[in-house]
């Protein structure tokens, strides 16, 4: 039996990932670049990246549609964020000691791209709470770009 997939080539991007970081009177920012893969399946586009910290390579995977989103982290750190802003989502980080219970409560969500220029923005503003603890208010912003080859 043939199977048919209407995923789209993935194209070779350059990733930016900024992320700022509230808590109490604390203020934090992260910033990426890193190079992965960008394709669309269904209604949804995805990134594709790694990156390389001190406890070895995390492999991250970004769903983005127009109402909700989703973070994969695995590897070096496993990870699970889930965004909506209708909902309040679980998501989990595992440790060497088990899995904690995120939860995400999404105050602004939005998926822009420009087909045309394979290129696009995804921002994210939420409040995380790790085991029922509040840990900060998180403003991410990911923009990608075709990285020409």
């Amino acid at each position: 039996m043939a199977v048919h997939s209407n995923s789209s080539e993935q194209i070779p991007v350059k990733i930016h990932l900024k992320t700022d970081i509230q808590h109490g009177d604390e203020k934090d920012s992260f910033e990426l670049i890193a190079f992965g893969r960008y394709y669309k399946k269904g209604n949804s586009a995805y990134l594709k990246y790694d990156e390389v910290q001190e406890e070895g390579t995390v492999h991250t995977i970004v769903k983005m549609a127009s109402e909700n989103a989703l973070i994969l982290r695995s590897g070096a750190v496993k990870m699970r964020l889930s965004f909506d802003e209708a909902h309040e989502l679980n998501g989990s980080y595992e440790t060497e000691i088990g899995t904690l219970l995120l939860t995400t409560t999404t105050n602004k969500l939005k998926y822009k791209e420009d087909e045309e220029n394979k290129s696009g923005e995804f921002q994210v503003q939420y409040e995380l709470h790790m085991q029922g603890s509040s840990v900060g208010q998180y403003q991410m912003v990911i923009s990608f770009k075709e990285e020409a080859q």
